[in-house]
């Protein structure tokens, strides 16, 4: 049987022919997507970056090892200290990648990644609260009516 890629659905659903009728394409089942075409890039010289002995629970495992990771931005001075695992490497990547959101947030504000997914769950929170709340109209409505009907 014949089949196609649907890239209106997510992960590339695979759909038959005799299910394509079934799907709506409407602007509302199109998967909202994030402009990451702003964010920042990192210049390896632009950062200091030193271990230093995490806190917390741990016992030696912490106390002992310097893998605690501080990641400082010259030229914004933002400081980053990240100790999320055991693992040094880890540790860098994601102290990495928490830089590049904090810098995303300083220079693009309402255009930032984290502002751009607020925004759409706003518009999620907003959806599911009006589907609420027009199912309670219906229902009082249907209550209305059903207890007017008695004899």
């Amino acid at each position: 049987m014949f089949s196609l890629l649907c890239r209106s659905l997510p992960l590339y659903t695979k759909i038959s022919v005799t299910n394509i009728r079934r799907i709506s394409l409407t602007p509302s089942n199109l998967k909202q997507t994030i402009d990451r075409s702003k964010l920042p890039i990192l210049n390896e010289n632009d950062l200091e970056e030193m271990f230093v002995k995490g806190s917390g629970p741990g016992g030696s495992a912490v106390n002992k090892n310097s893998n605690c990771v501080v990641l400082k931005h010259i030229p914004s001075g933002i400081v980053i200290k990240c100790h999320e695992s055991r693992c040094v490497e880890d540790n860098r990547k994601l102290a990495r990648e928490k830089l590049v959101l904090k810098l995303d947030t300083l220079e693009n504000g309402n255009d930032s990644i984290e502002a751009q997914k607020k925004i759409i769950n706003d518009k999620k929170n907003a959806q599911k609260e009006w589907k609420r709340k027009k199912l309670e109209t219906l229902k009082k409505d249907w209550i209305e009516r059903e207890s007017s009907f008695k004899p």
